[in-house]
């Protein structure tokens, strides 16, 4: 058995920390990725992501749209999810879908659910009795499972134009860019 010299063993050790943060950042391609460093609200991440002509409180969105843009209790690829105020949430929250995956499971892009972070193709799953979409639970990407609080939401605010995921993938630095210059 060969013994390291002492020349070896400092870059053995530096190499390390290296590999462990491959290591770590290769675990992070699931829906336990963390995502884009960005300090952007949700309300004007999804408004440059989505065109929706809206502001303010995203909670507020959901009467907003009224007579101005198509409503729905059922996801679409680019729609926006609205989250109504709870506790949890005074302001609300707004997510744009960016998979719809089954009836009951999608997918989306957000900022801010987790601290100055836009999160891309996060699970959120329909809880609610009726399968209507009116209450949510959102994977936590910091503990890597689906959250374990039930959100009550409006329903979907459909853009004129929704993109599709390939569109919502190439947009999002763009939306990122735009929300946090403020235009």
């Amino acid at each position: 058995m060969r013994r390291s010299s002492e020349a070896e063993r400092p870059l053995r050790s530096s190499l390390r920390l290296p590999l462990l943060i491959c290591a770590v950042l290769g675990a992070c391609g699931g829906p336990g990725a963390v995502g884009r460093s960005a300090s952007v609200e949700c309300a004007p991440f999804a408004r440059a992501l989505t065109g929706v002509p809206l502001s303010g409180a995203a909670a507020d969105w959901w009467w907003q749209a009224e007579g101005r843009l198509r409503r729905a209790r059922q996801p679409e690829v680019g729609s926006v999810l609205v989250f109504r105020r709870s506790g949890r949430l005074p302001d609300g929250h707004v997510a744009v879908v960016s998979r719809v995956v089954s009836a009951r499971r999608i997918k989306v892009t957000q900022a801010n659910w987790v601290h100055h972070r836009v999160t891309e193709d996060q699970p959120v799953i329909d809880v609610s009795g009726r399968g209507d979409w009116s209450e949510v639970r959102v994977w936590w990407a910091p503990s890597g499972e689906m959250g374990k609080t039930d959100y009550p939401t409006f329903g979907f605010i459909r853009p004129d134009r929704p993109m599709r995921r390939d569109q919502l993938v190439a947009a999002t630095p763009w939306a990122i860019r735009t929300a946090a210059s403020g235009r």
